[in-house]
């Protein structure tokens, strides 16, 4: 909450800001508050695990500062995701092998810039993320017990207590014409998101320390106010 909070105050200050700078300058820098929901892919890089990517959902809002001369925007971003992905596993006894999915709830913020390739219509959006996200939950808690492909004693409830806090960067495409937006947009985690497995004190034998990178792909429509 105390989070959400700063940031709000920090678009208000924002607001002021460019209103102030657009009155000096004589610019007519324009702010905008979207709303934005859609799809998403989400998987772990990892040499660890054999993983399949799996959609989810996700919403979420953005404050936009339009800055007519420059080649260039800019905007804060919160989003909200509901993600899946699969790991194989195996039951005790059972030779046949199946994904297990697991869910993980995310929440970033985002500072991007928008490249105007053809002025507001078409722009490239780069720039960082920070990210807390959930542990990886079973989906199915009947497939509690299951060995994790590649290990002889790592069970899939061992695996659920991943690094809460990474840092991502996004880089997109966002077309649309007046209050309406499509962004595609890829997110790459630099931190090692399986990194916390590493602290705990899990019989993986002699199999290499846990690392894996997030990678998301998400699909959204924006209305701009």
């Amino acid at each position: 909450m105390k989070n959400i909070q700063s940031l709000l105050l920090v678009l208000i200050c924002l607001t002021f800001v460019t209103n102030s700078f657009a009155q000096r300058k004589n610019y007519k820098i324009q702010n905008g508050i979207g709303l934005q929901g859609g799809i998403t892919q989400f998987d772990i890089q990892t040499d660890n695990f054999e993983t399949k990517k799996n959609s989810g959902y996700i919403g979420g809002m953005s404050a936009s500062v339009d800055i007519p001369h420059r080649w260039y925007n800019v905007s804060y971003n919160i989003q909200l995701s509901e993600n899946y992905v699969d790991i194989k596993a195996s039951a005790l006894g059972n030779l046949t092998e199946e994904f297990v999915e697991y869910k993980l709830f995310v929440a970033n913020i985002s500072f991007l810039f928008h490249i105007k390739l053809i002025s507001n219509n078409l722009t490239l959006d780069v720039g960082p993320m920070l990210q807390y996200n959930s542990e990886l939950e079973l989906k199915d808690e009947a497939k509690e017990g299951y060995f994790i492909k590649g290990y002889n004693n790592l069970l899939t409830e061992d695996i659920r207590d991943i690094s809460n806090f990474n840092v991502n960067g996004a880089v997109g495409l966002s077309l649309g014409v007046r209050r309406l937006l499509i962004r595609a947009q890829y997110m790459y985690g630099f931190t090692n998101m399986l990194g916390n497995l590493n602290k705990q004190d899990l019989d993986i034998g002699t199999n290499k320390k846990f690392k894996g990178n997030q990678s998301l792909l998400a699909l959204t429509a924006m209305i701009t106010f």
